[in-house]
């Protein structure tokens, strides 16, 4: 595992390349970024910027949101692929907010993953781009490019990667963090060609250091 010393140098090298850091995807109002989530599993975020205006511009209140007929969603998000099973979660999530949450996206890990379509990623995501607490996103490009550094042990299981992701990340830097792993992998640390000679992290890197 990294020493301290090293992580940190990761860290202040990403803030220096990402000072913004802020999450892809586009919203407005707290239960759309919920939205934006599901639907950005196994799609690309810029595909769901595309797909969520004329979405939300139909269904523009939870309340029409919890109304809706799950076929209708589907039709203006069917190019986030796998449909049918998000315009499902969308329609019951948002019944499950107004029916035990006033309307209101819930502020506890335990309240969020009980949520239709809800995992420990999306959660971690919501509690830190909109209740500014410790979170730990475990996406692909965080499990992947954390394993390559040597940040993590190079596991795929989301839950173990987060957890020793909270050995070695501030608390304070987590939320960040993990934002700028995704822009990383975006334009440098591609998961097929990766920019190893180019790449301001090789100093710390296993992976690059091997190659």
């Amino acid at each position: 595992m990294k020493s301290k010393a090293a992580v940190r140098r990761i860290i202040e090298t990403l803030k220096g390349i990402y000072p913004d850091s802020l999450c892809s995807l586009q919203y407005e109002k707290d239960y759309e970024l919920l939205f934006a989530v599901r639907l950005a599993a196994q799609c690309t975020d810029e595909r769901v910027n595309q797909v969520t205006p004329a979405l939300y511009s139909r269904f523009p209140t939870l309340e029409s949101f919890a109304e809706a007929d799950p076929k209708e969603v589907g039709e203006y998000i069917h190019s986030c692929g796998f449909f049918n099973g998000k315009a499902r979660d969308i329609v019951a999530c948002a019944k499950q907010l107004i029916e035990k949450h006033g309307g209101r996206v819930p502020g506890t890990m335990e309240e969020l993953t009980a949520l239709p379509g809800v995992g420990r990623k999306t959660a971690n995501l919501i509690l830190g781009d909109i209740f500014g607490q410790p979170a730990y996103v475990c996406d692909t490009h965080c499990i992947r490019i954390t394993g390559k550094l040597g940040i993590t042990d190079g596991s795929k299981d989301p839950i173990k990667v987060e957890r020793q992701l909270r050995e070695c990340i501030p608390p304070e830097e987590s939320n960040n963090f993990c934002h700028r792993m995704v822009l990383f992998g975006r334009d440098t640390c591609m998961a097929r060609s990766p920019r190893c000679q180019e790449c301001p992290l090789k100093q710390d890197c296993d992976t690059g250091k091997k190659r």
